[in-house]
């Protein structure tokens, strides 16, 4: 396995600007909502956002490419964990956020990602498609369809110098070193898939489309153990959205399905604490 600190990646052509992600109950785009942010673009330009049943909902388009835009709006260098439909973009995984690779944005930056990146020089441009078309189908993950999900790592802070002591008077050393010691990350948890029955025609996931070029290569990276922030979005699409009650509901329909998809994570055993009412 590739050590943590080289695990990382970066896109050699960065866009230049800053964004935000829809914070407010209206549909409204680009609005504020800290330091690191997350838009879903369209032929350029960013989906709006609805907060609902305490998530943030865009609406896909069949067929439509999309793009993925990320923000650093801190003066401190991040790596970004970034999954579409709990699959890594870089390396397609299924993992925790921790050990994910990751894209690096340097302070005050932006990097617009267009597709799965499939070698160091070529991608494969994200598309909105069906369960059934999905790339998690094809490579039988299809847990967590439905969802786009960024955890933020802040660079580590070096730790200051430790005091010089005479040999005879460093009792404990050993313990001392221990508590130093990183912690060790879990070990990538296997993808799953919802039975083939269970996929629909009708709801929203990523396909793998058209090549486009688009080079990166490895940099050093020591993040923090713990991500600062985990942004997601979920995409549906437009009748869907109502079934949700997330846009206004024209007459009843049944929920099949729904309750599976509202359940998708962006990556596995994320660091907080467990929510009982979830």
């Amino acid at each position: 396995m590739v050590s943590r600190q080289y695990n990382r990646f970066v896109r050699i052509s960065l866009i230049l600007g800053l964004l935000a992600i829809a914070a407010a109950a209206l549909p409204l785009a680009a609005i504020e909502r800290g330091p690191y942010s997350l838009e879903i673009l369209v032929d350029g330009v960013p989906l709006d956002e609805f907060t609902a049943r305490g998530k943030t909902y865009i609406e896909a388009t069949e067929g439509h490419e999309y793009s993925i835009r990320v923000t650093n709006r801190t003066a401190r260098r991040i790596a970004v964990a970034l999954s579409v439909d709990g699959l890594n973009t870089i390396d397609a995984k299924t993992t925790t956020a921790g050990t994910a690779s990751k894209w690096i944005l340097a302070p005050f930056e932006t990097i617009t990602l267009d597709g799965w990146q499939t070698s160091s020089a070529k991608a494969r441009r994200f598309f909105f498609t069906t369960e059934e078309e999905s790339y998690g189908a094809w490579l039988g993950r299809t847990t967590n369809l439905g969802i786009i999900s960024a955890a933020v790592f802040r660079e580590r802070v070096p730790d200051p110098p430790a005091p010089i002591v005479k040999p005879h008077s460093r009792e404990g050393g050993r313990d001392q070193d221990s508590k130093r010691a990183r912690r060790k990350e879990s070990a990538p948890s296997a993808g799953s898939a919802a039975p083939e029955s269970e996929l629909s025609d009708e709801m929203a996931a990523t396909g793998i489309g058209r090549e486009l070029d688009h080079r990166v290569r490895r940099v050093r990276f020591e993040s923090e153990d713990s991500p600062a922030a985990v942004v997601e979005l979920r995409y549906e699409y437009h009748d869907t959205l109502v079934r949700l009650g997330v846009l206004p509901r024209p007459f009843a329909r049944d929920r099949r399905g729904l309750d599976r998809r509202e359940r998708a994570r962006g990556f596995e055993g994320l660091e907080f604490a467990p929510d009982p009412f979830r």
